[in-house]
């Protein structure tokens, strides 16, 4: 019986080793999982930091492109209102200019186009500078 209890005690002794080892292997997974799980988590923590980040820097490019639209918008407007009035006052130094060539012809003397009078070298005399040119719907008006 001695060689029983002694192969009993050997299979004791194995099975105890055996049960280490795998409380060994349960410790060192469950460690592995633990950190996977923080490893995940961390990158999850950063995936939303991005995306506060991304959104950020989104609502600051949309608040830009919307002021840039606006000024845009507006300049395109200033433009339209440069465009009347160049249309209006060509328009009326046109009249004048046929005005001031009626008037000429009706006295007998030939005005040169080149001349310094101050509807056909309007630079001659800057004094109209000084005023601001508003375009209105009266403009034509003599």
């Amino acid at each position: 019986m001695a060689s029983s209890s002694g192969t009993s005690s050997g299979s004791e002794d194995l099975q105890a080793l055996m049960d280490q080892r795998k409380r060994k292997r349960m410790i060192s997974n469950r460690e592995s999982a633990r950190r996977s799980r923080m490893r995940k988590q961390k990158h999850l923590d950063d995936l939303v930091s991005q995306v506060t980040k991304l959104r950020k820097e989104n609502q600051e490019m949309l608040t830009s492109v919307n002021i840039t639209t606006q000024q845009y918008l507006s300049v395109e407007a200033e433009n339209s209102v440069l465009r009347a009035q160049i249309g209006e006052l060509s328009n009326r130094l046109e009249s004048l200019n046929e005005i001031v060539g009626v008037m000429n012809s009706s006295n007998g003397v030939f005005v040169e186009p080149n001349n310094s009078f101050f509807f056909f070298n309007p630079l001659s005399n800057m004094s109209y500078m000084n005023q601001p040119i508003m375009a209105s719907s009266d403009i034509l008006q003599y």
